[in-house]
């Protein structure tokens, strides 16, 4: 469904990230892990086009969408939650979400975000900067998914999020994904959290792609030696 093919991106003069190439297939869900500093979030950001690429394809069903900007990405199917969640503080909950419907392919609020985030319901006049970090996170994704995206692009969800929140927002996304038939591209820390979600695992170090595996072919204490300092 979404397939990198030899990225590469530089800030002035440096090379951030490296040839990296990936595919993220229909209904997948893949986690992009490494430790800060090597390149996860630049690489989300040229996917979804808030940064630019300096060569490389971003295609989805086959589709280029390199050169397109982001606005565009998004109305072909790709929704981006940045890390920092990045709602409207001033805003409302409700309104937070109505911004995401721009896209048209729902005409309101669709059901089934208050099914998966009950919360947010009961929230829905309470402004976005009152919510805790738990609650923003899940303002986020809610506002992602009422573009009714075929591919979800999340930043570092778990970041100032306590430890009991992440379980709970892994089982969300895991049933989200199941019931609308959506793809997962997520960068994270958090090994537990990634290895609940996905069903593959990408390891980036120094802006490179340096390791690869299925969920169950994962060498843990592997990867963990490329995320601890």
């Amino acid at each position: 469904m979404l397939t990198i093919s030899n990225m590469n991106v530089f800030y002035g003069q440096s090379h951030v990230i490296h040839d990296v190439s990936l595919e993220v297939r229909k209904g997948g869900a893949v986690a992009l892990v490494g430790r800060n500093g090597m390149g996860k979030s630049t690489l989300l950001k040229s996917i979804i086009g808030m940064v630019e690429s300096r060569n490389g394809s971003v295609a989805l069903d086959g589709i280029e969408l390199g050169r397109q900007p982001s606005y565009k990405r998004v109305r072909a199917g790709l929704a981006f939650v940045p890390q920092g969640r990045m709602i409207f503080p001033q805003l409302t909950v409700e309104e937070n979400l109505l911004t995401g419907l721009e896209t048209g392919r729902y005409g309101r609020i669709p059901d089934f975000i208050y099914d998966f985030f009950p919360g947010l319901a009961e929230m829905g006049r309470r402004k976005g900067g009152n919510l805790s970090g738990g609650q923003q996170q899940q303002l986020a994704i809610a506002r992602a998914l009422v573009s009714k995206p075929s591919v979800l692009i999340l930043d570092e969800p778990t970041e100032g999020i306590q430890p009991s929140i992440i379980k709970e927002l892994a089982k969300s996304l895991v049933a989200l994904r199941k019931e609308l038939g959506i793809a997962l591209l997520v960068s994270e820390q958090v090994l537990s959290f990634a290895l609940d979600l996905a069903d593959r695992l990408l390891v980036i170090d120094g802006g490179r792609l340096v390791r690869e595996a299925d969920r169950e072919d994962v060498d843990l204490d592997e990867v963990r030696s490329f995320l601890t300092v």
